[in-house]
């Protein structure tokens, strides 16, 4: 998709904004908590077109990059997180189709969502299943002819948590066939497929939340996503690196815009004679952690969109690091900018405690945080181990290579520790402990996010947010932030492990970490004055 046809989506997305959503129609559908349908329709009627984005162009969609699509949902997040809500589940609901279905599904199906404006749902999570998809309970029984070949399906179950559920026209649901998972595709009015009440919701009021029964629905045979049975855990695997990365874009728009608010705010606030800008307890706080960490979150969103635009497959590792700490970083500053505000965080107009509860659901939804961190040490450690410490010990050569002033030393020391730490796994017995999986799953997220940001901040070509000078402060805190991270929790890890003590446990108490700290006031001061100039 050139820039000048995205500059134009993006343009148009401001006036819709302007026009559609301001604060007032933000709040109301806040507060009723009712699907927006006639703004919806209206975002996918022909004479507005959003989701274009996400469709190929041979289907008469715009073709839009990953990267792009990751700058659309983001700025859609930052208007209302709800109506985007809806938006990504029409992308997410018609991936299984997009990546594994035949020729004739696609040229049936995403062309009529690209025409006629449908609406998709993706029903996959389960009453009893939550984030565990193996934990399938749907089934779907052959019906076969008179020749015994087969000529369709018979579908029953329950689906839960479904993201458009009650408003959908088309629906891709999982359900397990004797071959194993496989996707259906199921158009709205088919008998048997019922969908229930719209939740009542913590945040995200606006997207529809609803569930789904299915009674002996009939599916004919075309139905069948890709036409072969049991390929529908590897569809959804196939998917979850760029899905996941959407999802990792709705905690940037939550944190960005959060802080937004909190700066504002603190220009104008005077206590005890200065405005909250002007003090260090309040900038140190609450303003320059989140913005780092908001930093890194971007500079790793950033990266593996590029990597997926490149061509890259298997991705899946990569999209659980950035929705992992994008969503995280994103609850933490919607947390930290109520507190910012004070009694005025916790009054609906000032708009912070909606951000704070439209984010949390990030963290749950399309894997929760803790699926995320499982994912991420299981599949980082077998690397780590089938690399013989090449993965991480070639990602530090090149990070040893930057210069001092990137933070890129201080975070080569860090992934060197992690990656030592991984390969005497097997001697401690870190596997038998989910509680240590986690916390190295912690120092791996943290590792990459490092790297990311570190080669970000010295890059010719990054996009001029901010001053180098910000953005090699914040990569030096950030690099800073990993070591600590990285150094705690392999104490706590070996502590804490079974099995004889390794020799890295002794290296780690001969070491100095008040040398981790060595001028991040400085850096912190240079982050804070520009973030508030």
């Amino acid at each position: 998709m050139d820039n000048e046809m995205f500059s134009m989506v993006l343009d148009t997305l401001k006036k819709i904004e302007k026009e559609k959503i301001q604060l007032e129609s933000k709040l109301e559908m806040d507060l009723k908590g009712d699907f927006p349908e006639d703004l919806i329709r209206f975002m996918l009627g022909p004479d507005i077109g959003l989701h274009l984005i996400f469709i190929p162009e041979q289907y008469g969609g715009l073709g839009a990059s990953a990267s792009q699509v990751a700058v659309l949902s983001e700025k859609m997040a930052k208007i209302d997180m709800g109506v985007a809500t809806s938006f990504l589940a029409i992308c997410l609901g018609m991936d299984p189709i997009r990546v594994y279905g035949t020729e004739e599904q696609k040229e049936r199906y995403i062309r009529r969502i690209a025409e006629e404006g449908l609406i998709v749902g993706y029903g996959v999570t389960e009453p009893e299943a939550g984030s565990n998809v193996q934990a399938l309970k749907t089934r779907a029984e052959r019906v076969l002819d008179g020749e015994g070949k087969i000529k369709g399906y018979t579908l029953n179950g329950q689906k839960q948590f479904i993201t458009n559920g009650g408003v959908a026209d088309l629906y891709t649901i999982l359900a397990a066939t004797p071959e194993g998972p496989s996707f259906f595709i199921a158009e709205r009015g088919i008998d048997g497929l019922v969908y229930g009440q719209h939740e009542d919701k913590h945040g995200i009021r606006a997207s529809n939340t609803a569930p789904l029964t299915l009674e002996d629905v009939f599916i004919p045979a075309e139905g069948l996503v890709g036409g072969v049975e049991g390929t529908g855990l590897k569809q959804a695997n196939k998917v979850f690196g760029y899905t996941r990365l959407m999802v990792a874009t709705f905690g940037l728009a939550a944190a960005s815009s959060a802080l937004e608010k909190v700066i504002s705010y603190a220009k104008e606030r005077v206590q005890f004679g200065t405005t909250l800008s002007e003090k260090q307890g309040y900038t140190h706080k609450l303003l320059v952690s989140n913005a780092v960490r908001l930093e890194g979150a971007r500079a790793y969103v950033e990266e593996v969109a590029k990597r997926i635009d490149a061509g890259e497959e298997d991705l899946h590792v990569e999209g659980s690091i950035a929705k992992y700490f994008s969503t995280e970083v994103g609850d933490a500053m919607a947390n930290d900018a109520i507190q910012a505000l004070g009694g005025y965080g916790y009054i609906r107009e000032y708009e912070v405690e909606k951000i704070k509860r439209d984010v949390k659901i990030t963290t749950i939804f399309e894997g929760t945080s803790e699926i995320q961190q499982s994912i991420i040490s299981v599949f980082r450690l077998r690397t780590t181990l089938h690399t013989k410490g090449g993965y991480y010990g070639d990602m530090a050569d090149a990070l040893s290579k930057l210069g001092k002033e990137s933070g890129g030393p201080v975070a080569a020391e860090a992934l060197r520790i992690l990656n030592e730490l991984l390969l005497v796994s097997r001697t401690i017995k870190i596997m038998k402990s989910q509680y240590l999986m986690f916390l190295l799953a912690d120092m791996m997220t943290w590792a990459e996010v490092s790297n990311a940001l570190c080669q970000k901040a010295v890059s010719k070509d990054r996009k001029k947010t901010f001053s180098d000078d910000f953005m090699l402060a914040a990569s030096r805190l950030f690099a800073k932030e990993a070591l600590e991270t990285i150094y705690i929790n392999a104490l706590k890890i070996l502590q804490g492990g079974r099995g004889e003590k390794p020799a890295l446990l002794e290296k780690l108490n001969s070491m100095s970490p008040g040398s981790f700290f060595e001028d991040s006031l400085k850096d912190m001061d240079l982050v804070a004055e520009e973030l508030v100039s």
